[in-house]
């Protein structure tokens, strides 16, 4: 080794200089960067369990808010059919309370014709028996020949149109 130029006491002391060296990185260089390296490896095994955790904590939560939202669409289809039939019930209790309205309408309108034709017809009779009378009278009062009878219905009839105006 001689011939190398390598002195084997320069080789030894590099060695005891290169395991010096060695352990001091060992010590102040290695353990606090592999110590921090851990603490690191560490924090993010946590951070991932935690991701992991919200992550499915997100699905249990999207999933009972599907729940909820399927349970208040049913709710809601069931409300609206509830209305839609109770508006078809009150449709048709307005339609049946109109036809009875009406009924009664059309049956009060019935009865005041036939009360008015009623008294229509007991005027006229009260005239007609009226004019009788009358044309009763006259006929008694003089003795007709033909001109005077036509001259007695025109005075009668001219005097019935007289009547009617009362």
């Amino acid at each position: 080794m001689g011939g190398l130029g390598i002195s084997w006491q320069g080789l030894v002391v590099g060695l005891v200089n290169f395991a010096l060296l060695l352990l001091l990185l060992y010590v102040f260089l290695y353990k606090p960067v592999l110590g921090m390296l851990n603490e690191r490896q560490a924090r993010i095994k946590e951070s991932m369990e935690r991701v992991e955790e919200i992550r499915e904590q997100a699905a249990r939560t999207e999933e009972q808010v599907r729940v909820q939202l399927e349970a208040a669409r049913r709710e809601g289809q069931a409300i609206v059919a509830q209305a839609q039939l109770m508006g078809e019930r009150l449709k048709e209790e307005a339609r049946e309370e109109a036809r009875k309205e009406a009924g009664l309408l059309i049956a009060r309108a019935r009865a005041d014709i036939e009360r008015e034709r009623e008294i229509a017809m007991d005027e006229l009779r009260a005239q007609f028996v009226d004019l009788a009378l009358l044309a009763a009278e006259k006929v008694i009062r003089e003795t007709l020949d033909k001109e005077a009878h036509r001259r007695l219905i025109d005075e009668v009839l001219e005097q019935s149109g007289g009547l009617k105006r009362e």
